[in-house]
């Protein structure tokens, strides 16, 4: 068996993962420092828009480079406009309007709550997105994995516990604790809306002979809509007073460039590595996570958070590890995606878009290509 690509003669997939773990710690430091650096915050709607249209651009390149490539070197425009607007590219609206808003809860979450307690609660998105494929897929999970979620939300519910300290009597702790519930709602329902976007979307993937590349162009072309007209709802007003790029700095460019590679790299991961390793790679981001947290933001970890981030980085990696352990080989070499793939492969899909917001995995392109099995 091929070792597969490496980089400067490391496996691909390590240096994959090492740049996630990377990306996941600095994404939720960075996106929280950059709402609180200035005394002018910008508009957390037109960052959201200018992620999709950075993940547009980046991925029309891929998709247009991989059809060049198919073409003997010459780039067909109108075959790469056929494949992007045509056939059943209308499917993409549903999951781009659904991850278009997640991706501005994220935002308002991170403003909300600090970034170790959004690190954790953020890992509900593993839940959501399995209860979302057991109820609208009929997909079936084993003991251990109905443990791992349960252990999962116990340790989210023991985040949110609030430290007794004398602080807690002050005057403003009430208010501050219904930011926190506010915070912690805004991330439930981005978790919500990533599952069922998830679920839709491997729904659609299965059986489509579209490449990966084309997917993501049309994902990030269709949320861009969603997207500008989140701009208008919810700052129009700001907006036209100030401008667009109100209240930027360095930080909100660098929160931007995050979300936006964030999908691309979570793609070359799920292509690569396995989910023991992806688990792993979570963990960690969520322990540097909290420990810069007491640098930067003077976080304080308390015994019951500490308690509760064990019992979701346990959860976190026993879920990945049983859904390695489902995926057995196949004895006979794939050409396509297959309609009569059974559910349990379906459900073992669905999993892995739980490790990522809006980025497409690439274990789809194995189902085309039998050289990559």
């Amino acid at each position: 068996m091929s070792s597969g690509p490496q980089v400067l003669g490391v496996p691909l997939k390590y240096v994959s993962l090492v740049v996630l773990t990377v990306q996941n710690s600095l994404l939720v430091l960075i996106m929280r420092y950059s709402r609180i650096v200035n005394d002018t915050p910008y508009f957390t709607s037109t960052a959201v828009l200018l992620s999709e249209l950075v993940k547009f651009v980046v991925c029309l390149y891929l998709s247009a480079s991989a059809t060049a490539a198919e073409g003997g070197g010459r780039l067909d425009v109108a075959r790469v406009r056929e494949e992007v607007l045509g056939g059943d590219s209308w499917k993409m609206l549903i999951p781009a309007a659904l991850y278009t808003v997640q991706n501005n809860l994220q935002y308002v979450s991170v403003s909300l709550l600090d970034a170790a307690t959004f690190q954790v609660t953020y890992q509900l998105k593993i839940l959501t997105t399995a209860l979302c494929a057991v109820v609208l897929l009929g997909t079936r999970l084993n003991r251990m994995r109905w443990i791992s979620l349960v252990a999962l939300t116990v340790g989210v519910i023991l985040v949110q516990k609030p430290a007794s300290s004398p602080a807690a009597a002050a005057d403003g702790a009430q208010a501050a604790r219904s930011t926190q519930l506010l915070g912690l709602l805004t991330v439930f329902v981005a978790c919500v809306l990533s599952g069922l976007a998830g679920v839709y979307f491997e729904k659609v993937l299965k059986g489509s002979r579209k490449s990966v590349w084309t997917r993501n162009v049309q994902l990030s072309l269709f949320s861009m809509g969603p997207a500008l007209f989140g701009v208008f709802v919810m700052d129009g007003s700001g907006v036209r007073a100030n401008g667009f790029f109100y209240g930027y700095t360095v930080w909100t460019a660098a929160a931007i460039a995050c979300q936006a590679g964030g999908g691309l790299i979570v793609a070359v991961v799920v292509k690569y590595a396995d989910n023991i390793l992806k688990g792993f790679a979570t963990s960690i981001s969520i322990i540097l996570s909290c420990l810069a947290s007491v640098w930067l933001f003077d976080f304080h970890i308390t015994p019951i958070f500490l308690a509760g981030t064990a019992l979701v980085l346990y959860a976190t990696y026993t879920y990945g590890k049983e859904e390695t352990a489902q995926k057995a080989p196949s004895p006979l070499p794939t050409t396509a995606a297959r309609p009569e793939d059974s559910d349990r492969e379906l459900a073992v899909a669905v999993d892995q878009l739980a490790d990522h917001d809006d980025g497409i995995p690439l274990h789809r392109m194995a189902d085309r290509d039998p050289k990559t099995m």
